[in-house]
């Protein structure tokens, strides 16, 4: 990830307890011609153009576990709450949500929202906009927003929720989060394959097939050295009950050589093979100038980032 230390703005460091705070702050900054960085726990903080704020807004005091109903698989949270926090608070009741981002825990559920980061398992378990069910915002104008629901039957306002997701905090900062969960894998096993050359095709088939994996990643040699998979060239996830994931193993070992290897090696993963963060393209057509007219009129937040027209 980019050094986050080269890319938040000069000036004072504002840390927001409230969404009314953050209200507030946004409003004196409109009012004072002064833009923000909005900051999550300033792990990505570049993608790919600079910011040009006065000031850093940084949720990292709007944090921790709102309410969580295990019976609905929902849990809300402060956008200042680390995936690792979030993590551990589900764990206990044999469920996660599979956010899952390149990189590492210790970044926020609001940045990883903000900037829809998904991930190595994103095609299986969801990527942020199927995660999230509604928000709490604060638009450019200073108005608190709630948009979409905090259980899967009221997600009045999706559209919204939808629209401030990816939108790298330019139309609107998000202060608290209503997620989706899932039931972790009774059996959850990772396997290095080693296919014979050229079946490689193979692999693509079982990972679209009947025993989907929860993530089918291929390595290259710097990788598989670094990850240490020996010659490995795919690092294959399976989950589900005791049956599924045996029939999956065995399917999979019909493709050929494949090891058992600690699922930690995914944390690795995440962070080794997490795309640059100038990767990230974003297109300035006439609804996003809309949706910056709409809910920023006057660019407090993030100006720059994305690159849009001065």
């Amino acid at each position: 990830m980019t050094d986050a230390r080269a890319m938040v703005a000069d000036g004072p460091v504002h840390h927001p307890i409230h969404a009314t705070d953050v209200a507030a702050l946004i409003r004196e900054s409109g009012t004072g011609g002064r833009a923000l960085r909005i900051r999550g726990a300033g792990t990505w903080m570049d993608a790919g153009h600079s910011v040009r704020a006065a000031a850093t807004l940084t949720l990292d005091a709007m944090r921790g576990i709102i309410g969580y109903r295990p019976d609905d698989l929902t849990i809300s949270v402060g956008a200042g709450t680390t995936l690792a926090e979030l993590d551990d608070a589900t764990r206990a009741h044999g469920q996660w949500c599979p956010l899952l981002p390149w990189g590492d825990d210790t970044g926020t559920v609001g940045a990883t929202v903000a900037t829809a980061t998904s991930g190595p398992f994103a095609e299986r378990l969801g990527r942020p906009r199927d995660l999230v069910l509604g928000l709490e915002c604060v638009d450019g104008t200073g108005r608190v927003i709630a948009a979409g629901g905090k259980v899967v039957k009221n997600v009045a306002g999706f559209d919204l929720t939808r629209a401030v997701t990816g939108s790298w905090g330019t139309l609107a900062v998000i202060t608290q989060l209503h997620l989706r969960l899932r039931a972790r894998p009774t059996v959850d096993e990772t396997w290095a394959l080693s296919p014979p050359n050229g079946e490689d095709a193979a692999v693509v088939t079982f990972d679209r097939g009947h025993f989907a994996p929860l993530a089918a990643v291929a390595v290259s040699e710097a990788h598989a050295s670094a990850l240490a998979l020996g010659g490995a060239r795919w690092l294959v996830r399976i989950g589900g009950n005791a049956a599924f994931v045996a029939a999956a193993r065995d399917a999979l070992r019909a493709i050929g050589d494949s090891v058992a290897v600690d699922p930690a090696v995914w944390d690795d993963v995440r962070t080794r093979l997490a795309p640059p963060a100038r990767a990230i393209r974003w297109r300035w057509d006439a609804l996003s100038s809309r949706l910056r007219e709409r809910f920023d009129p006057a660019r407090v937040l993030n100006p720059g980032l994305l690159g849009e027209p001065a």
